[in-house]
């Protein structure tokens, strides 16, 4: 089957429809950040562990680097390595988020231990990572485009911190702003490689079925947070 216009179109909504159903801004988690609930020890916790995340991002990207079939992809591609990791020159993703830590009461080195990040966060995480490396390139790919869904969620997000916790450094919310202009940018590219290569059925429904599995990721990664720190009031988090 090669995808005409309307197979194209068809396959970018099934694409779409998935962070309408599955992305992590239904959370319980993450829902409750947004209301203004969360203590402190529970937004520490979950920097603490999205940290892992970031910090893999790169890893990801890398083991995706290492499959694309041409050198104007790869071109393409390294950047998002060089916005996670940094250069030189300019501050990366990590820096941004390492950033965010101080601006909550994190020391750096408590972060970079690692000693916060819940075994749930680590498995789901480094299954992402396995992901990248073991399927087809456009497969992985496909797994990105939760940033299809990120830039709405990112403004609000800073709007929220800024707003309902503001115990909160506002320096430390320059990892969202910047998401704001390269989650966009990245996405649209990602989509339409994966537009454009995804042409069978079968190929199709592995690219929907990794974006689903890229929600599950962020998602587990909320659900071991809540789970080692709640989601409210009620419930105190480990971190002092």
């Amino acid at each position: 089957m090669h995808g005409g216009p309307e197979l194209r179109h068809h396959f970018e909504e099934r694409l779409r429809a998935v962070g309408a159903s599955r992305y992590h801004d239904k959370h319980p988690f993450h829902r409750a950040m947004h209301e203004g609930v969360l203590t402190r020890e529970q937004i520490r916790g979950w920097v603490a562990n999205r940290y892992y995340y970031q910090k893999n991002i790169p890893v990801k990207d890398a083991a995706i680097l290492s499959h694309l079939p041409d050198r104007e992809k790869r071109r393409r591609w390294i950047t998002r390595i060089i916005d996670q990791d940094g250069s030189a020159e300019h501050e990366g993703g990590i820096e941004s988020w390492l950033g965010l830590a101080r601006a909550v009461g994190l020391s750096e080195a408590q972060v970079l231990a690692e000693v916060e990040v819940h075994p749930g966060t680590r498995f789901a995480v480094d299954a992402y990572v396995t992901l990248a490396r073991t399927q087809p390139w456009v497969v992985a790919v496909a797994s990105s485009l939760t940033e299809l869904f990120a830039p709405d969620l990112m403004a609000h997000r800073i709007e929220v911190l800024a707003t309902k916790y503001p115990w909160i450094d506002e320096h430390g919310l320059a990892y969202f702003r910047r998401r704001l202009t390269l989650a966009p940018r990245d996405a649209a590219y990602a989509l339409s490689w994966v537009l454009e290569e995804a042409t069978t059925l079968d190929l199709q429904d592995a690219c929907v079925r990794a974006l689903e599995f890229k929600c599950d990721v962020l998602w587990a990664v909320l659900d071991a947070t809540m789970a080692a720190y709640g989601a409210g009031p009620t419930r105190q988090g480990r971190i002092g």
